[in-house]
């Protein structure tokens, strides 16, 4: 690729005005002092044009702690397409968490012999001479509760995902006749 915009001036050597300046504004050799809003030599209101040596005082009854700022807000519409993608990664959570306390559960009674005490009840009460009764340890196994318990996150998921979903366009639907909620927002100190 060629430059085709011919022999520039020398950076190193370039002696003009700077982007944002103007071309004849010359720079101070000092420091730079900002103008002052009540001078020592200000006039003053009314009294044409005599210095009377007003100097701006500090107040002395001034806050010294900062006041909050407060916003009142209100919630006009919530997309129901951002609500059903919060909800759906919301429920799965709450299911994988389900799934979980309910196998630290089923080993914690396994640990303790809840089903072996209440087993042998249950086949005693429904044994008879030729049958042992009701096998509660098989029936209650952990791979058939794991199954269960996923069974019903997965159906959790579905309905907390569809209702959270319905929520929010019931939710604009009232507030084009209400307004919606109203938060008061409060800046942190």
């Amino acid at each position: 690729m060629t430059d085709t915009r011919g022999q520039g001036p020398s950076y190193e050597t370039y002696n003009g005005p700077l982007p944002g300046e103007r071309a004849g504004a010359q720079q101070p050799s000092g420091p730079y002092h900002p103008p002052q809003a009540y001078g020592a030599q200000a006039p003053a209101a009314g009294g044409g044009g005599q210095n009377t040596g007003a100097v701006r005082r500090p107040r002395t009854g001034a806050r010294t702690t900062p006041r909050t700022r407060k916003a009142r807000l209100r919630v006009a519409k919530a997309d129901p397409w951002s609500v059903m993608k919060v909800s759906f990664l919301l429920s799965i959570a709450l299911g994988i968490c389900t799934i979980v306390a309910a196998s630290v559960l089923w080993m914690v009674m396994d640990a303790m012999g809840v089903f072996s005490t209440v087993g042998g009840t249950i086949s005693e009460a429904t044994g008879s001479n030729e049958s042992n009764g009701f096998d509660l340890q098989s029936f209650l196994s952990l791979p058939r509760v794991l199954m269960f318990t996923s069974v019903i996150a997965v159906i959790d998921v579905v309905l907390m995902t569809a209702l959270a979903t319905l929520g929010a366009f019931i939710y604009n639907l009232s507030a084009g006749f209400v307004g919606g909620v109203e938060l008061t927002l409060a800046e942190d100190e």
